[in-house]
Parts: structure tokens; sequence; C-alpha cells
């Protein structure tokens, strides 16, 4: 199937792909019971079973309407030494294979835009590769990436992160978040909320980890659903295809099925925060499951 590319706006926001960088995470992890010989058709391993990962953010850009400057997620960000040590830094740098050069700040200035621009990031959660473009080092300190911005997340979530369970330790860091509530521009958002920001909802699912949401953009005839961690990549529209990541593989299957049924019943778009191929993709019912009807590059 082929890519096609399509500009998008919904409401007031121009919706831009913002890439932060190219990472790598263990093809087996990613998905959980399916058999590598099934997924390495779409996914496929290095010598080291990592499979290629993108942290795309959505950045909703209102400015020529008069709205906000939205973005979504901010993908791992840089700064490693001064956020997890000298020892541990290079070493995820490493683990993770994080591309060099990358961060949110080159993804903006792709856009012709910088940290300044924008006046709000929601995050979907804050496991590193969503989270850690948030915070950066200034002046010797970490501090907010983005000077005029408030950040969104949900309180559950914050409190999972102060204190992470075995599984989640290696994913959530004080350095990311932190430094957003010493500065006081972390809002906490208690459940599922509509119209979180104009035109921006936000729903929660804890299948993947606790207090995960979704964020849902829709001017009532357009909509599109940023999946964060809920559906990673567009090999996961599957109902049965869940990352060994997940916490509540069951209740994720639920999640994902309260999205992909008016998703394609209404031709809701899906944008893959960590698919490396494509931005987004229209999806339709097949067989009692779920399959892509149209991959999309988002252009301008």
């Amino acid at each position: 199937m082929t890519i096609n590319k399509k500009s998008l706006k919904i409401g007031p926001y121009k919706l831009r792909a913002v890439p932060t960088g190219v990472f790598g995470l263990d093809g087996g992890a990613m998905f959980g019971t399916v058999p590598k010989v099934l997924w390495q058709k779409t996914n496929p391993a290095d010598d080291q079973n990592r499979i290629s990962m993108e942290a795309r953010a959505l950045l909703l850009d209102g400015k020529d309407s008069g709205a906000m400057r939205i973005l979504i997620d901010c993908g791992i960000g840089a700064d490693f030494a001064a956020k997890y040590g000298e020892k541990l830094g290079p070493k995820f740098a490493e683990i993770y294979n994080v591309s060099g050069g990358a961060g949110i700040e080159k993804g903006l200035a792709s856009l012709g835009l910088t940290v300044d621009d924008i006046d709000a990031v929601v995050l979907t959660h804050l496991h590193f590769d969503h989270a850690g473009g948030g915070t950066c080092e200034k002046d010797r300190r970490l501090k907010p990436t983005f000077p005029k911005a408030k950040y969104y997340v949900q309180r559950a979530n914050l409190e999972t992160a102060k204190s992470p369970n075995l599984r989640e330790r290696a994913s959530y860091f004080a350095a990311n978040f932190q430094p957003l509530l010493d500065a006081e521009v972390l809002n906490l958002v208690d459940g599922n909320v509509e119209n979180l920001l104009p035109g921006v909802s936000v729903q929660v699912s804890n299948g993947h980890t606790t207090g995960h949401q979704m964020v849902r953009v829709s001017d009532g005839t357009n909509t599109i659903v940023y999946c964060g961690d809920l559906i990673p990549t567009s090999s996961h529209v599957r109902l049965a295809w869940v990352m060994g990541y997940d916490l509540e593989p069951l209740t994720l299957i639920e999640e994902k099925r309260s999205i992909l049924e008016p998703a394609a019943k209404n031709g809701w778009y899906l944008y893959f925060e960590h698919d490396p191929y494509m931005d987004a993709a229209l999806i339709e019912e097949s067989k009692g499951d779920f399959a892509l009807k149209e991959r999309l590059a988002i252009i301008d």
C-alpha cells in the first residue's frame, strides 16, 4: 500500500507532524506474543533484535486562525548526561540506539518554529520516549523546554511516575517531570475531559500504564486521535497485537476497540507516534479485526 501525502486541518488547527528522532526497541517487547515471523514483515529488526521507532510529536498549529499552538508529546529529548547522570546517560543512548543530532528543537526548526512558539504541551504519559523532550538543561539546571507553555498530564500518571512499579522503573525519570513541577507549569488532569483545550479532548486508557491519555482533536466533521502507546504503530491496529510493555493487555485490547470501532465507522484519522514509516492512517473493519485503509504522510 502506498503512502498518500495529505495536508490536514481540523477546526482552527493545521496539523503538522514533528519528527523528534529515531530510536530502537526490542521487537519482541514491542509485539508481545505475536511471533517474529509475522511482525518482522512490516518492522524488520537489526542484529540486536531492535526495530526502528520514531518519536513523532503532533503540532496543532492555530496561529493563522488566531488560536493556540499545541504540541502533543515531545519525544525523548537530549541532555541525557544532565538528566540521568554521567554513567547512565551515554549508556541510555546506546541501549535505545538514539539517533544523534535529533530532538524536539530540531523537529520544530524543520517547520520554521522554536520552543518559544509553543503555547501548550499535552503529554500522553511521562515515559521517557514521550515526555523526555519536555525538559532540558539550561544554565546548568534542568528546566522546562518550552518557556511559554503550560503542560498537561493525568494526575494518576504523575503519581505513577513518582512511584513506579518494578516493571516501569526504567521508563519513568524524575528529570522529565520534576522541573515542570518546580516551575509550576504542570497542570494535572483528572479523567476524561472534553475540550481540555479548544477542540482538544483527552480519554484515559490504563492498559499500557496507569493514567495514559489519548488525545482527540475534532471540529465535529473531521477527527484525529493521537494514540500514544495505545496504538503505537500502524501494525498495532490489529486488536491482539499488543506490547510486552503493556501492564494490562486484556484491558488494553478493549481500550483499543473503543477507539478503533468509531474510527473505522466515522473515518477518524489515527496518528501513530512510533511508526517510522507513516504519520497517520484511516482504518477499516476486516474479518472481525481492523486493517489499514489508507496510509498518510501529513504535509504542510
